[in-house]
């Protein structure tokens, strides 16, 4: 097993942020992780690199995890199984469930970064989330040097959150997700702009293949290319307040939108309430907020991390001051 040394990682984070890795190691197979754990340094995965924000140069072990393989393991009269390795393309994973014709997934094309990150994050989009896919969640624990697979129960998912988030910080590696996947698909259209865009795409009867390629349109339109502009996507996460607390900023605020989550709680679009506080487009030095997405903070150049940490706990406290609400960053912070 090589380690590297002093190792760039502006080509390995989608922020584009400059900083390097004193030590990393490439992950191709899981027999490494038995010999990485023995190791004493702190570890940090990097998959795709597009959900971290780099402020300093990480110490430790950076683990570039390159784990690859699709595998089908198990058909029924309505799913198929895939086991699916944690270094896979998310998007391409998306990609050969969608020309399979296995529903699922497909309103989750074009999200960036690995399959490892999909649990972690409870990835989402378009009114999917990807727990109503996971059947089961492989990893490698670095205390007990074993592996264990965990039931999507046992994960604890919700919303961005998963217990790989929180009691398992740190401690694990997932190496491989098992999706169970649809094979007569009951598509999603309802969410967001896909139904309009089937519409301007002249699809009458949609597919899984017309919902992804939908996604891909909408997302396309107004997110940001990382090749192109340094970015992670969604900065934040939407926030879920009570209702009564929505009732009093909606006579504030009439045009305040809102998505019922319980009886008593509902979430509001964060991209709302930043835009509302005038940070759609703003631009300080080499960082700023992207002018079709107020979610989305950007690297325009040669920003440092800790510039776009600042940004954004500018515009934490602009909102709490504007509506009383606490936003909470969706990236992980290095």
């Amino acid at each position: 097993m090589t380690i590297q040394h002093n190792i760039p990682l502006q080509p390995l984070n989608t922020f584009g942020i400059h900083a390097e890795a004193a030590n990393l190691i490439t992950i191709n197979i899981e027999d490494q992780l038995a010999e990485v754990g023995a190791m004493p340094q702190p570890k940090h995965i990097i998959g795709g690199g597009s959900n971290i924000l780099l402020t300093t140069n990480p110490g430790g072990l950076v683990l570039l995890n390159r784990l690859k393989g699709i595998e089908q393991i198990q058909e029924d009269d309505s799913y198929i199984y895939l086991r699916v390795a944690s270094g896979e393309v998310w998007h391409h994973l998306v990609m050969h469930t969608v020309q399979q014709g296995l529903g699922g997934i497909e309103n989750l094309a074009l999200i960036p970064g690995t399959v490892g990150a999909s649990p972690m994050q409870n990835i989402g989009a378009y009114g999917v989330e990807v727990k109503d896919t996971i059947q089961s969640v492989t990893f490698w624990h670095w205390a007990d040097a074993k592996m264990h697979t965990y039931t999507a129960a046992d994960c604890q998912f919700g919303y961005r959150e998963s217990i790989f988030k929180h009691q398992l910080k740190d401690q694990v590696y997932i190496t491989s997700v098992v999706y169970k996947l649809s094979k007569h698909p009951v598509l999603n259209t309802s969410y967001g702009a896909i139904e309009q865009e089937l519409q301007t795409m002249h699809v009458t009867t949609p597919t899984v293949a017309t919902v992804a390629q939908a996604v891909i349109n909408i997302r396309s339109s107004k997110l940001p290319d990382p090749a192109v502009t340094g970015n992670a996507g969604s900065f934040f996460k939407n926030p879920t307040i009570p209702i009564a607390q929505y009732e009093t900023l909606k006579a504030q605020h009439p045009t305040i939108p809102s998505y019922p989550v319980t009886p008593d709680t509902v979430k509001v679009p964060a991209g709302w309430l930043i835009e509302q506080c005038g940070w759609k487009g703003y631009r300080r030095g080499n960082c700023g907020v992207h002018p079709k997405q107020a979610l989305v903070l950007v690297n325009y150049g040669a920003a440092l991390g800790t510039d776009i940490w600042q940004l954004s706990t500018d515009i934490l406290r602009s909102v709490q001051e504007k509506f009383g609400i606490e936003l909470e960053r969706e990236v992980n912070v290095w």
